[in-house]
C-alpha cells in the first residue's frame, strides 16, 4: 500500500468521524463544521474548460452547497489536494442566482440556471468536462460510501483523463 493511499485512508476515517461528531451538534457549537473550504469560483465554464484542456486535464466541476458537510468532505480530502497538485478543480454553488455565470455556449446566465440545465438535484455532484461542455465521464453523485469515495473519484479521472487524451489525438 502506497504511502499516499494510506493518508487518504486516515483522512476519510477522520472526517468521518469528524462528521458523525458533529452531527448532532449546531455550527456554532462545532468550529471545525462552521465555516466551508473554498475551491476557484469560475467566471466562464468554456474558459476554464479550455484551459484545463490546454494542460491535458479534464474541467472538474464541484457542484456544492454552503454549510454541506458531504461537500466540505469532498473538497477538503480529494478536491483541494488534487489541485494543488495541478489538476483544474473548480466549485458551483448550486443555489446561487445572482453571481454571473458565462456557459459553454458563450451566453451568460447563473449558477442556479447552469445546474437546473444539467439536471443537478444532488450536492456533491462532480462533473467531468470537456471545452465543450460535454461530460468525459460519469458524474460523482453523493457519498455512497466514504470508504470508497477516493476509488471512485480516481476511476473517473482516469476515464476523464484518457477521453481528454483520445480528443487531442483526434486533433492531430
Amino acid at each position: 500500500m502506497t504511502a499516499a493511499l494510506q493518508r487518504r485512508q486516515v483522512n476519510v476515517v477522520l472526517a468521518g468521524l469528524l462528521l458523525n461528531f458533529g452531527a448532532g451538534m449546531s455550527s456554532a457549537r462545532s468550529p471545525a463544521l462552521a465555516s466551508d473550504t473554498t475551491l476557484p469560483i469560475p467566471d466562464s465554464l468554456l474558459d476554464v474548460a479550455q484551459a484545463a484542456a490546454r494542460i491535458g486535464q479534464p474541467l472538474v466541476l464541484l457542484i456544492s452547497l454552503p454549510g454541506c458537510p458531504y461537500c466540505e468532505l469532498v473538497r477538503r480530502n480529494y478536491l483541494l489536494p488534487a489541485r494543488a497538485n495541478g489538476l483544474p478543480v473548480w466549485q458551483i454553488n448550486m443555489a446561487d442566482k445572482l453571481r454571473p455565470l458565462v456557459g459553454f455556449d458563450g451566453k451568460t446566465s447563473h449558477a442556479a440556471e447552469q445546474i437546473a440545465h444539467w439536471k443537478i438535484r444532488l450536492a456533491p455532484t462532480l462533473l467531468f468536462l470537456n471545452p465543450k461542455g460535454m461530460a468525459l465521464a460519469e458524474r460523482l453523485v453523493g457519498i455512497a460510501s466514504v470508504d470508497f469515495y477516493g476509488a471512485y473519484l480516481d476511476e473517473r479521472l482516469a476515464t476523464a483523463r484518457q477521453a481528454v487524451r483520445a480528443e487531442a489525438e483526434k486533433r492531430l
